[in-house]
């Protein structure tokens, strides 16, 4: 039903407006120079909550299963978003994520056999426009590493989504989830202790509650309504979903930090929201034609042969 897709869709567009709220919560939280460390913070101990909870192992090809998607939809995304951001300007950062949409399209067409439309093509260019209107600067600085990882970031998603639709799990949706954090917090944990070295000494209050939002509300609440979106609508609608991303971080710095929105912003703002409408409105399937009415003699005449 119309009103029950409607539901889902908003629930979950929660996610990707929740980890809109990353940025300002990173800034003003958290202890700086370690965004490696709150990504295994943000996904391991929700991840290991949710598998005490659920009670439930992977089994069979699951073991692997889980360890593919939680290193693309976790660790090597948190891993690839963090050279990005320190070697691009969050403005190129998010245009590069904006991409996510077009590139979910074509795998879809490929691993999944979804048609690639011409309106999904146009629509993922509108929001890639309306990202860049909204958050990139003139002047940006360009660096080719940094590119690479924020292409290569934007690839990770957009592969993790059409696996997670791929293959779908027999288990519950929070055990599922549940692994995929846990998989990508152990693997990005390595990485973090090697690019970052230890935790700090001594963590302020203010420390402890960024991390435990992004615990509790960015994985622990968040993710399970992400995947909870992949299983129930098609993957490309689902990452148009996230360019809600860019659109709650740069409203939450007008709000909350007193930012200038330019007319420029406000206008790629409406953009973005009018790709995420039209993405999710999906084409009824053109009716059968009805067939022919048969006259009573031709039937007569057909059933004396």
């Amino acid at each position: 039903m119309l009103s029950n897709r409607i539901g889902i869709v908003l629930v979950t567009a929660l996610a990707p407006a929740i980890w809109g709220s990353t940025y300002l919560v990173t800034t003003e939280l958290l202890p700086p120079g370690r965004p490696l460390l709150a990504g295994v913070i943000r996904a391991l101990p929700a991840g290991l909550a949710l598998v005490a909870v659920t009670r439930r192992l992977p089994r069979g090809s699951w073991w692997w299963r889980a360890l593919v998607l939680g290193a693309l939809n976790i660790g090597a995304f948190f891993a690839l978003i963090f050279v990005a951001a320190y070697r691009l300007p969050g403005g190129v950062a998010a245009t590069l994520g904006a991409l996510q949409p077009l590139l979910a399209a074509v795998l879809a067409a490929g691993l999944l056999g979804e048609r690639l439309t011409t309106r999904t093509v146009i629509t993922g260019a509108a929001g890639v426009a309306g990202v860049s209107l909204l958050v990139l600067q003139a002047n940006a600085r360009l660096d080719a590493l940094g590119i690479a990882a924020g292409l290569g970031s934007a690839v990770v998603m957009a592969t993790g989504v059409i696996l997670s639709k791929r293959w779908a799990s027999p288990a519950p949706l929070l055990a599922t989830t549940g692994w995929q954090l846990v998989a990508g917090g152990l693997l990005l944990l390595p990485v973090a202790l090697f690019v970052e070295g230890p935790p700090p000494a001594s963590l302020t209050g203010a420390n402890l509650t960024g991390y435990a939002y992004l615990a509790v509300v960015g994985a622990g609440l968040a993710y399970p309504l992400w995947f909870r979106g992949i299983r129930a609508l098609p993957p490309t609608d689902v990452t148009f979903l996230g360019l809600l991303s860019p659109v709650v971080a740069t409203a939450l710095g007008w709000l909350v930090l007193g930012q200038d929105l330019t007319p420029a912003q406000s206008l790629g703002g409406l953009v973005v929201l009018a790709s995420l409408v039209v993405a999710q409105i999906r084409r009824r399937p053109r009716a059968e034609a009805a067939p022919l009415p048969v006259r009573d003699d031709a039937v007569r005449v057909s059933s004396t042969r």
